[in-house]
């Protein structure tokens, strides 16, 4: 296409956009609700992503020590744990260790159980290649001698993996449902605009216009108001997001858990959404305008 042409076009859909005002601010509202609720969930679904790896990533399987076992029994249960398939490491931590941990999260008056008084056992904590392997390793673990008790949240830590698992899926389905629906109502709102141009679109068919000549102005058209109606939700997601992060960040804090860090992500998603806005604009010029081609 050569420059000039290309001019023209543009030129053309700017002209439409202003003269089509009404249609025009109907499709880019159409386009910024639907993106708001596409970026919306795409935040809300990675946020989600970022926490349930940094919950299986905190999930563990400690194996507590029977308090009868030598310090060769511990280096033996600690071959034996080392073993099993799907553990990754094994950390030894130690009765008073525990007690330091206790005594962190609940108060000095915990370190009443300090020296010969401390009823803790001594620990390994395992650390699983696989979420999904936690319970396996667990119940393998219980087996060996010298094991006083294993624990990994059990159904808990089941059903949390679960849940996770599900938001995942969820989230991605109504995601790519939203996306849809946003190509549908630009369709929609834009084939309202052309229909109103029918008839230059005939005359224009009649006198030697090719399709592609014809078309580029729509698909320009729906292009501009994909990216105009994108602009709206990236300015509200990014300012909620970044006026939400240190709130939410201070009440995690102390957590293994945080937000995803505004930079990259919030850039990432700006230019995914714009990118969308642009996509689905084109997509709903093309599809509107295909049957007004056909003269």
């Amino acid at each position: 296409m050569k420059a000039k042409t290309f001019w023209r076009h543009i030129k053309e859909s700017l002209k439409s956009i202003k003269r089509n005002g009404w249609m025009t601010v109907a499709a880019v509202s159409a386009v910024a609700v639907t993106l708001l609720l596409v970026g919306s969930f795409i935040a809300i679904l990675m946020n989600v992503n970022k926490l349930a790896t940094d919950v299986e990533e905190d999930v563990s399987v400690r194996v507590y020590i029977d308090l009868a076992a030598e310090e060769e029994d511990q280096e033996a249960l600690q071959q034996n744990l080392e073993d099993i398939d799907d553990v990754e490491q094994v950390v030894f931590s130690s009765r008073d260790d525990e007690l330091s941990q206790v005594i962190g999260s609940y108060g000095d008056e915990f370190g009443l159980f300090d020296g010969d008084d401390n009823p803790l056992h001594d620990v390994f904590i395992l650390n699983t290649a696989a979420p999904e392997a936690t319970a396996d390793v667990a119940d393998q673990a219980e087996e060996f001698s010298y094991v006083a008790d294993v624990n990994y949240g059990g159904a808990t830590a089941d059903r949390l993996f679960e849940v996770m698992g599900t938001v995942r899926n969820v989230g991605g389905i109504i995601i790519v449902a939203l996306i849809f629906t946003a190509v549908f109502l630009i369709a929609n709102t834009i084939r309202i605009t052309i229909f109103s141009r029918r008839t230059e679109i005939e005359i224009m068919k009649l006198v030697g216009a090719t399709n592609w000549f014809i078309r580029w102005p729509f698909l320009i058209e729906g292009a501009l108001i994909g990216f105009i109606g994108a602009l709206i939700p990236v300015t509200a997601i990014s300012y909620v997001y970044l006026t939400g992060f240190d709130r939410v960040m201070e009440f995690l804090y102390g957590t293994y858990f945080g937000l995803l860090e505004p930079n990259p992500f919030l850039i990432q998603l700006v230019v995914l959404l714009l990118a969308i806005g642009v996509l689905i604009g084109s997509i709903g010029s093309s599809l509107s305008i295909r049957k007004f081609l056909k003269v």
